[in-house]
Order: C-alpha cells, then structure tokens, then sequence
C-alpha cells in the first residue's frame, strides 16, 4: 500500500497557478499540474475557477462518477493527504450492498425480513455479486462498446461455478453438478429464487447488450432440448453448452411474425427417405443468433407447427442485426436454404409444435435505476441547494421506488408459486400472471428511465460520464417490452387466459 505525505490545507493553497496545481478531493491531494491540459473539459475549469489550491470535492462529484477516481492514468496523479483527515466517499468493495436507500431488494436490507430467501440465496447472493463485480463488470463495459462476443475467460469460470446450468432454474439438468464450489446442493436447496438471484446480480453490469450475449440465447433455447429433445441429442450438444463451449440460440421470430408464433413461414418438409427434415425459411431479431452453435427453431409442417434443433451447417448462413444496443448480443438474421436437418433432431411431437414452445415461455417471460437517481439528485447541487431539495425531484423519485417495490414484490410472489408447481401446472396456471408482470415491469421501467431522464438532465444523453448508465438505460429499455412478446400481446394473453376460467354460473 503506498504511503502519502500528509499536508496541511494551508500547504495546498500556495499550489494555485497553472503552472503548480494542486487541488483536495476527499482528504486527497492531486497534483494537476502537468494534467491541466490535458483535461477533457478544458483547462479553464481548472485555472479560472475557485478549484486551484482548494478542496474541489464538491465540484469534481458534481461533474465525475467516483470511478473516475480509481482509474489508475487518474489514480497516480496523488501526491499525498490532508492531515488529521480521512477519506469520506469510500470505493465500493466487491461484492457489498448498495447503502442507499431502496439501492437493494427488501430482503438484502438490514432489518427487513422475507419468508422466500433462506441462508442458501444469502450464501449465493454475496458469492455472485463478487463475481460479477470483479470478474464480469470490466468485461462486460469492454465488450458492450467493442460489440465483440463475450470474452471466453468469463464463460470458463462461470461453467466452474456452474453459473450455465444454474440460470435455467432447479431441474434434471442440475444432477451430479457442484454448484459454486459446493456451498449449493442441486437436489436439496436449489430452487427459483437462487435462479432469480443471478439474473438480478447480472443485470448490475448495466450493460444491456452485454447481458443478452452472456447466453441469454440458451436461457430460452436450451429448456426446450431439455424438456423434450431425445436421450441421444442431449447427451450430444448439451454438455458444451452447459460448459460455455458451444451457444444456442432459439430462433422462432420472423419478418413476418414476432409474438405470432401462428404465423411462421419457415417450413420442414421430410426428404424422400424420411431421414430428414428440409427446412428453408428466414428467421429474424435471434438473440444469440450470429454466433450460435446450435438453433432451436420453430417451423411449418403439414399438419401444424414443428420445433427442431437445427445445428450450423450447410445452408445455414446468419447476418449481424445492428440494434439500439451493442453488437455483442448477437442479434441476427438466420435463413435456412435447403437445410438438412436428422428426424432425431425433432423437439417433441410431429405438429406438437406449439406446446413445446409456450412451454418454455412463462420461463423466458420471467425476469426483468433507482438507485443512481438517488445518488445523484443528493450530490448535484442546483442554485447552491441539492437537487433533494426540488419537490418535483422528490416526487419522481417516489415514482421509482414505489414501482420498483412493488414489481419486486409481484415478482418474488410468482417466483414462489413456481417452486411449488410442476412445470405442466405453471404452463396452465401461470401464463397469464406472468404476462401482466412482464407488461408492467417493462411499462414501469419505461416511466422510470423518462423520469430519469429528467433528474440528470442534458447528462442523460451522453454515453460517459454521470450519466453513462441512464442514458444507456433510457436507450435499450425499450427492448424488454418486445422481448419474450409485445406488452400489448402479454396483457390480451392474460385477460384471455382469466375469460376461459370464468365459471359459467357466475353472474351480477
């Protein structure tokens, strides 16, 4: 640990010109001498104002995100500390809870209690959110501007955690498996919540593109092997991809049908022999998609609507899809031009298509910035008075949390009716509340990033900076609410769902 001269504030003062600058910041003294040049909002911002030889911490957190200061071509631009004073904005450490106020779920809040997360999720939660916040967060803001596929390093040690298997929720697939380093039995105490726990960890990147390219292609595209795919072809292409050797992709929207899955025109005709399936199509907007391995893929066949597993072969060709966000999902075009594809490869029934798929729904349709709005409306300082202080703020801010709390407590409702159904009971029982809080999570989500918008104002729009995460979330948000179906189809497949269970005795 490097060891600092101490100086006195009277030191510092005399260090005032362009040509000798130093400056306090949080009990911390930097030279900027050579940097005042060198600094991106212009030197005057140093030289001109009050900031020369004086205690900055208010106009740098006004202006920089704490981050800025550990960045080491920053970091070693201190010269030493204030004497007699310590350092009050501490680093967040790996792995440690937000202390903002509603910076966290009620049941990660001291104090606060809830009857669904035993000491296994607390165990796993702290175990994840270190492993995100030291192996995955830089990755993960590295590739979301490069768009290059996640690095395999991340992949390797997540399939050491068995983090692959795990976010496809509690099942056969888990068996013989040591769940993070064996702190999780499979069989005994894994469950929904401990599934929940790593989507919500891995949303904390705040890398929106990032976090679908991190398989999120198999989180929809594997269950479906899963479930109904024979002995043979999951003994195949499972293992790989369960080792974060080998992606999938599920490939069932097209140009011309999205959450119409009765309106797919890529067909599967069987070949002379009957051997194969000869499937030609297109599909688009595939998760995944560009480099997948493998394509779980819902075609028209004569009697109805067939899934297949199609693996990349000939006749097989994928396009990247640029997006709103990064590249590094892999959103694709996928077209199909004369595949030949093994009848071991069919998923389920001939024509039984569609159960296979709107099985696997309620799972995908289940997952979904408070917290920075908070931090930043009590640091910024408008008219010499926190922005806290604005009626208007608070009353967005209230907006936020209450929407937040109470989604967070939908969710964790249905996630607990999930551990205690079988999968053929959620398929028929859940459906329709899953729709409507996947629809009011992705509406709520888009008035708190508006809101957000608003609090940070012209930082908002800009990629870096303060307000790099809401401008990116105010950017990409509108992807969930077409992602795993539109909001308007989710809301009509509930409210149908509810007419059919209308008794028929029942009236006014």
């Amino acid at each position: 640990m490097v060891q600092f001269k101490e100086y006195t504030r009277e030191e510092v003062a005399k260090h005032n010109t362009e040509g000798d600058l130093w400056v306090i910041i949080d009990a911390k003294v930097f030279d900027l001498t050579k940097f005042v040049r060198l600094h991106p909002g212009g030197q005057g911002v140093l030289v001109d104002s009050d900031v020369a030889g004086q205690d900055a911490t208010d106009v740098f957190f006004g202006l920089h995100r704490h981050e800025v200061l550990l960045k080491p071509q920053y970091a070693r631009l201190q010269i030493g500390t204030i004497k007699g004073e310590e350092e009050q904005i501490k680093a967040p450490r790996p792995g440690q809870l937000s202390r903002m106020p509603y910076g966290e779920a009620p049941w990660l809040t001291p104090g606060f209690h809830s009857p669904y997360y035993k000491e296994s999720h607390r165990k796993m939660q702290k175990a994840i959110r270190e492993f995100f916040d030291r192996m995955v967060y830089d990755d993960a803001q590295a590739r979301e501007l490069d768009g290059k596929r996640v690095s395999q390093q991340i992949l390797d040690e997540m399939t050491k955690m068995e983090m692959h298997a795990m976010r496809l929720g509690p099942g056969p697939h888990l068996k013989g498996r040591t769940l993070i380093g064996g702190s999780l039995n499979p069989k005994r105490c894994f469950d929904y919540f401990h599934e929940l726990i790593i989507t919500q960890e891995l949303v904390r990147t705040g890398a929106r593109g990032y976090g679908d390219g991190l398989q999120a292609g198999m989180v929809i595209g594997l269950p479906p092997v899963l479930n109904f795919g024979s002995e043979e072809l999951k003994a195949r292409i499972v293992p790989d991809i369960l080792a974060g050797k080998k992606f999938i992709s599920l490939a069932i929207s097209e140009p011309f049908a999205g959450s119409d899955v009765g309106g797919l025109r890529t067909t599967a005709e069987p070949s002379e022999d009957k051997k194969y399936w000869i499937v030609n199509g297109t599909k688009k907007w595939i998760t995944n998609g560009h480099f997948s391995d493998y394509f779980t893929v819902g075609c028209r066949t004569d009697g109805g609507f067939t899934v297949l597993l199609i693996e990349r072969t000939e006749g097989v060709e994928t396009k990247l899809i640029k997006t709103a966000y990064s590249t590094t999902a892999g959103t694709a075009y996928v077209t199909f031009d004369n595949v030949k594809v093994p009848v071991g490869n069919t998923l389920g029934e001939v024509d039984g298509g569609l159960l296979v798929m709107l099985s696997n729904f309620n799972h995908e349709r289940w997952r979904m910035v408070a917290e920075e709005c908070m931090k930043w409306a009590s640091q910024r300082k408008v008219f010499g008075k926190p922005l806290l202080e604005q009626a208007v703020i608070r009353s967005k801010l209230a907006g936020m949390i209450s929407r937040t709390e109470a989604l967070q407590t939908w969710l964790e409702q249905i996630t607990y009716q999930m551990c205690h159904m079988s999968y053929k009971q959620m398929s028929s029982s859940l459906a329709g509340p899953i729709s409507f809080l996947k629809m009011t999570c992705t509406q709520s989500a888009q008035q708190t990033a508006r809101d957000a918008v608003q609090i940070f104002g012209g930082r908002a729009i800009t990629q870096t900076g303060m307000g790099r995460l809401i401008e990116h979330y105010h950017r990409t948000i509108a992807f969930d609410a077409l992602l795993g179906g539109a909001e308007d189809v989710l809301g009509d497949l509930g409210v149908r769902q509810a007419i059919r269970k209308i008794p028929e005795n029942v009236r006014l």
